[in-house]
């Protein structure tokens, strides 16, 4: 790993009178200038926000229209389609929408393409499904900004499509009978960050508002806050509001799939955090979309059976362990493969791909490789004559303009900034990456490619008081668009000699001020091996909470160190 370059901000003077004027602790007050939070209304919206605080969602744009047309499905009795992604953000709107409808009373099914064999997108062929399931309605979630052709064919026989996504726009829309997309210009939308089921939840507060069952409204946002983490959807406005109480509402689950799944993951009666979802929750879900058997995850919340759930849990889980032995392998050649040849001094942009390498599975190693090297990269898998792509980019690159510009090169694609997919001709692959990495050469800058660590707020161990811890979980959650603070504490002292633990990590005791902390260096054990008791050092790291012997600890965890 390249060595990170720490960016301190200066102390602002916003920061002293946030602090002032609420009350709060300096360093607090500092994160959330850091933020953008720069006046009490701003803070206190930040810190306390309620459901009150969601937008109206007929602010949408074509939101009347959808609502008005899934009204009249219903009560004439017609079939309704789902059509949705096999990732966890488009399996949750599937099933919320779902059951959304049929609580309803609506007639419903789902469809959800096989990602190994059909890929990514609704495409025009998927006609047949609709006509087959006799559907005169069909609405997307998490997907369809682009299913220009689907959408033509489906108005030939009479199908009416409404679109909920949170992708981005081809050049031309599909003409659709309406369309929910808040990152659309003509959206009007106040927050343009909704997942995919965030657009879900915004679509069925419509339809209970309009029923007058508000009431019922945060009954789903459970489902929501998994799916907009999972979906890496920056935690800000709506998201952060919705997220944080889903996170509160998994104390309490009564979905029988979802509860056997989280006591699987270990959270049975515990807090839930943003990195149980995103690291325990969202992974075994994925992992049936990853290989190919989405249904399992679909069937698994819509199963009322405690044994049957439990089985299809078990199911999850062991896919979940084959992805993660699939994925090690892939990482450990393409780390290979880049340091063998020096790929990551040759180009800007890291392009690799092999035969053998699952195509459900790449995107994971994708990002590892980005957090590795500090390169934007795309991984391949070749099959059929075809290349299967899966990027991740690092925040100063965009990978879907990179994309939208080459678009001559591929067969198909699509994403966000700092996540893409694609398919092209595998004879064309020479002429593509020559075409990506000139783009990518001229808009990357050699200080773009610096790991770059930005950190909060210098601080003093002293300075962890029980006020100033609970203002920082006011502060949560944490995620994109609301990172866990960093702090920086220099000249701690290192009291007794480093472990390594699992001969990947590294665990140290630390002193400054006569008060002492654990910390662990998560993936660095070679820290324990250059660092000696006796040492002062200079600690960039994160505060984390855990459990020793049913009492709750404070301890470090590590992001960078340097030695005096």
């Amino acid at each position: 790993m390249k060595e990170a370059i720490w960016i301190l901000p200066p102390k602002q003077e916003g920061a002293n009178i946030l602090s002032d004027e609420m009350g709060i602790p300096d360093p607090i007050a500092q994160i959330l200038v850091n933020r953008n939070i720069d006046d009490p209304d701003k803070a206190q919206q930040f810190l306390n926000g309620t459901l009150d605080h969601l937008h109206d969602p007929m602010a949408m744009k074509g939101m009347r229209e959808a609502a008005a047309r899934i009204r009249a499905a219903v009560a004439a009795g017609e079939k309704i389609v789902i059509f949705g992604d096999y990732d966890v953000d488009g399996i949750l709107s599937v099933v919320t929408l779902s059951k959304a409808l049929q609580m309803m009373g609506g007639r419903v099914e789902y469809f959800i393409p096989d990602r190994l064999k059909q890929g990514y997108g609704i495409k025009k062929e998927y006609i047949d499904v609709v006509l087959q399931k006799k559907a005169t309605l069909v609405i997307s979630v998490d997907c369809g900004i682009k299913a220009v052709d689907f959408v033509k064919k489906a108005s030939e026989f009479g199908i009416d499509v409404i679109i909920t996504d949170h992708h981005q726009p081809g050049s031309t829309l599909p003409q659709a009978y309406a369309i929910l997309n808040p990152v659309l210009k003509s959206s009007g939308y106040p927050d343009r960050d909704l997942a995919g089921i965030g657009v879900v939840f915004k679509l069925i507060q419509a339809l209970l508002e309009e029923d007058r069952k508000s009431n019922l409204v945060p009954h789903y946002l459970k489902m929501v806050s998994i799916g907009t983490i999972a979906d890496v959807a920056r935690l800000r406005g709506e998201n952060r509001i919705m997220v944080k109480y889903g996170l509160s509402a998994l104390e309490n689950v009564s979905n029988i799939g979802l509860k056997n799944l989280m006591e699987n993951c270990g959270l049975k009666r515990k807090k839930i955090t943003v990195g149980d979802v995103g690291f325990r929750i969202g992974p075994r879900i994925n992992a049936a979309g990853r290989l190919g058997l989405t249904d399992l995850a679909v069937q698994l919340f819509f199963s009322d059976s405690d044994e049957e759930s439990r089985d299809l849990v078990n199911q999850l889980d062991r896919l979940n362990s084959e992805r993660q032995k699939i994925e090690e392998k892939i990482q450990n050649q393409s780390i290979e493969k880049v340091e063998s040849r020096m790929l990551n001094e040759k180009y800007k942009l890291l392009i690799l791909g092999c035969e053998e390498w699952h195509r459900g599975v790449i995107g994971i190693v994708a990002s590892r490789l980005k957090d590795l090297f500090h390169h934007p990269v795309i991984l391949f898998n070749y099959r059929d004559g075809k290349a299967y792509g899966s990027g991740r980019s690092i925040k100063e690159f965009s990978l879907i303009d990179c994309l939208e510009s080459n678009r001559g090169h591929l067969l198909n694609y699509g994403g966000h900034i700092l996540a893409v997919g694609c398919e092209l001709m595998r004879d064309n692959m020479i002429r593509f990456k020559k075409a990506v990495n000139a783009f990518a050469g001229e808009r990357i800058s050699d200080e773009d490619l610096k790991r770059k660590i930005p950190i909060d707020v210098p601080i003093q161990f002293s300075q962890f008081t029980p006020a100033f811890l609970d203002y920082m979980s006011m502060l949560s959650p944490f995620g994109v668009g609301n990172p866990k603070p960093l702090f920086l504490t220099r000249g701690a002292e290192v009291i007794e000699e480093p472990r390594k633990l699992n001969g990947k990590h590294s665990k140290f005791l630390l002193r400054q001020n006569a008060k002492i902390f654990e910390a662990l260096g998560w993936g660095r054990g070679e820290w324990a091996d250059v660092v000696c008791a006796g040492d002062r050092i200079d600690i960039v790291y994160s505060l984390q909470h855990s459990q020793y012997r049913g009492e709750e600890r404070l301890n470090l965890s590590i992001e960078d160190i340097k030695q005096r």
